[in-house]
């Protein structure tokens, strides 16, 4: 099969997880070797970023052990991730309630570290547990944050029942743009299609793998830290996020790409001149191709691209600017 002749450094299993998490983007079902070997470089070699500057923060804490909160930090400035992430931790602890709960429950919903928020939400709904009571509404744990006021009191006051959380009233773009692209991809798909596809968007690199992942993200070589499930799940909701992103600016450079070839044939000789108009005879054009390694580079370049402010600042001198490895 063509999990097991891959040159990738995940296990067989994992690199299914990663092909399904391509898929879910909007990549075919088949993405090249090279892509997917490519893309694992890319998310392991943030993981282990983030790890490094975990530690860096945990050192200025003088803690030696790494916490969520250090997590946090690193994406505090992308406030939609930051909403999503913490939703899908309130829901894990919804999920983590209802399998205490019931002892004969077993799993209490599918692998939610996926990372999308409208998949953690239907987590209890999905196990073999329960749920809550009926007529009872499931009570989310409330997540802190760092840097806001309530975190620094041990006591807050009890939250109200009738009063409804910010954001579930108010979404935020990126997730109405990701259901958006989402029905999008799905809106032609069969019922055996659309089955698959959902049981795709459930691919994680954390879930029930732990032990590979530590070995695979660097603990005990870039930290001794031991992480705690939090932290797994945290870091299998990013590398979710990470892939998709990913994918997704790859799937941009390709159609740019391709419209371009589409109307000039791919020559610059061919620049001005315009491509006669499909007919209703002309054979069907061919089936959409997979990624390649070049539209992921290019994806890549244009995630990590910053701004001309710090080139600015050189003075037009020949000094080399080596920017900082951003988060995708």
């Amino acid at each position: 099969m063509l999990a097991f002749k891959h040159p990738c450094k995940l296990a067989p299993f994992e690199l299914t997880d990663l092909i399904q998490m391509m898929f879910v983007s909007g990549e075919t079902g088949e993405p090249a070797a090279e892509t997917t070997t490519l893309i694992e470089s890319i998310v392991q070699d943030q993981v282990q970023h983030m790890l490094r500057e975990c530690s860096a923060l945990a050192t200025r804490r003088g803690s030696r052990a790494i916490s969520t909160d250090d997590l946090f930090m690193l994406i505090r400035h992308d406030r939609a991730k930051i909403s999503r992430l913490r939703h899908f931790l309130q829901w894990k602890d919804v999920r983590r309630s209802v399998k205490d709960s019931d002892d004969k429950g077993g799993d209490a919903g599918a692998d939610v570290a996926a990372g999308d928020a409208d998949l953690a939400a239907g987590v209890v709904a999905g196990g073999g547990g329960p749920g809550p009571e009926p007529g009872k509404k499931a009570k989310r744990a409330k997540v802190d944050l760092v840097w806001e006021v309530q975190s620094f009191f041990n006591e807050n006051p009890p939250a109200k029942d009738d009063v409804e959380d910010e954001e579930e009233e108010e979404m935020n773009f990126a997730t109405l743009q990701r259901l958006k692209n989402a029905d999008e991809r799905t809106k032609n798909m069969t019922r055996e299609e659309y089955v698959h596809w959902s049981d795709c968007r459930q691919a994680s690199f954390t879930y029930r793998k732990g032990k590979r992942f530590k070995e695979w993200a660097g603990f005990g070589v870039i930290t001794d830290s031991k992480p705690s499930d939090d932290i797994i799940d945290i870091l299998g909701f990013l590398t979710f996020e990470i892939v998709q992103t990913l994918t997704e600016e790859a799937l941009k450079v390709k159609a740019a790409e391709d419209l371009y070839k589409k109307t000039t044939g791919g020559k610059p000789e061919n620049r001005l001149k315009r491509k006669r108009e499909r007919g209703l005879f002309d054979p069907p054009e061919e089936a959409r191709e997979p990624v390649q390694p070049s539209h992921v580079q290019e994806a890549y370049r244009r995630l990590q691209r910053g701004n001309n402010k710090a080139r600015a600042m050189l003075n037009f001198t020949r000094s080399v600017h080596r920017a900082a490895l951003k988060l995708i």
